[in-house]
């Protein structure tokens, strides 16, 4: 399982970068191949493509859904270099989340060196594009997961291995507004500034914040303006919206596009939306917990369970209806962050409390 973490760290694979995110794969790919599993790449071109694996041809299909691609760039092994150091093994991308493929793989090998999968279809699908919002890959995973009784997701745990068992949608807006310019010190009245209107509407957003429970929003990115001594004629806000409940997202998505201009001669247009529904903790999903902690009890270890506002590829296939069981992959911290690391004495009873959960898995 080291091995396998370590290879595909090595392998950078950064999203934007298909070259990269394709190389990481193919790496992954010939790795399946080796413990048994017929994969196919599926091919993209706005992304890398993703890996599609499966061994057995049971009756009952259970998924393991996670992606390869990373949020860093090029070259950052060389400022974050592979190294283990008390008990942690640091490097880019390894929390979030190759080692947690890794796990995936390591529960894969027990079970049919064991001859423990029964009659079941063990499917993986690993995607390239999860960190840039799933645009291409969407689709598969929603296709994939119509096939499936039970998705488990290998993302990382939550702090001390908790595993996920809610998560938020996820939104992103872009308000554009367009004003009137005019010399700044010669004719100030002739124009309507874009910079001032937006500032009025950042305040107004602010507001939404509080219109259901479990909404956030975020104003990340502000733009505008083109010289100091011109009445700006453009503004751009980009904003990051989250909801608990599917049932938010109208509500949220209609105040953002309700917002009105408060100065004449000002407009507003927002392009965007939601691309992630909610992950919802519904009785499916509390059932696969429950299961859950039974094993991880049965293992000597506590398990607890929490949600998250970071959204995966698991609110696609929760969305559908399909049980999703999310955080499964390894426990450590740091994902997106200097310091991430998996704790590596974590990683051996990960990967038995997936095995166990395939292996009792019973759609019925």
């Amino acid at each position: 399982m080291i091995d396998t973490t370590t290879a595909l760290v090595r392998h950078e694979s950064p999203t934007p970068d298909k070259a990269a995110v394709d190389r990481c794969g193919r790496v992954l790919g010939r790795r399946l191949e080796a413990i048994g599993a017929t994969v196919d790449m599926v091919a993209s071109a706005d992304s890398g493509d993703h890996l599609r694996a499966t061994i057995g041809d049971g009756p009952t299909r259970v998924m393991l859904l996670g992606h390869f691609d990373t949020v860093w760039p090029l070259g950052q092994l060389d400022r974050m270099p592979l190294r283990e150091e008390d008990g942690r093994l640091y490097g880019p991308g390894i929390f979030d989340m190759k080692a947690g493929i890794a796990i995936g793989m390591l529960a894969a090998r027990a079970l049919l060196d064991t001859g423990r999968l029964g009659d079941r279809t063990l499917a993986m699908l690993f995607t390239g594009d999860e960190e840039r919002g799933s645009g291409s890959s969407r689709e598969l995973i929603e296709q994939e997961g119509r096939r499936a009784d039970a998705v488990f997701v290998l993302e990382p745990s939550l702090p001390g291995g908790a595993v996920k068992t809610a998560r938020k949608g996820c939104g992103e807006f872009e308000m554009r507004i367009r004003g009137v310019p005019a010399h700044a010190g010669v004719e100030p009245g002739r124009g309507a500034s874009a910079i001032d209107e937006l500032a009025a509407q950042v305040t107004a957003l602010g507001a939404i914040r509080g219109i259901r429970d479990g909404v956030s929003l975020n104003v990340g990115i502000i733009e505008g303006g083109g010289r100091p001594n011109v009445v700006a004629e453009h503004a751009r806000a980009v904003i990051d919206t989250r909801v608990a409940r599917q049932e938010d997202v109208q509500a949220v998505e209609d105040a953002i596009r309700g917002l009105r201009p408060t100065l004449d001669r000002t407009t507003i247009e927002v392009v965007g939306g939601f691309s992630r529904p909610p992950l919802v903790r519904t009785p499916a999903v509390v059932r696969l917990y429950e299961r859950a902690r039974e094993l991880a009890a049965e293992l000597g270890r506590p398990l607890e369970e929490g949600g998250t506002g970071g959204g995966s590829d698991g609110n696609f296939t929760a969305a559908l209806g399909v049980p999703t069981l999310d955080g499964l992959g390894a426990v450590g911290d740091g994902a997106h962050a200097l310091n991430e690391h998996v704790e590596t004495g974590e990683l051996p009873w990960r990967a038995a409390l997936l095995a166990g959960l395939i292996e009792r898995f019973d759609a019925r």
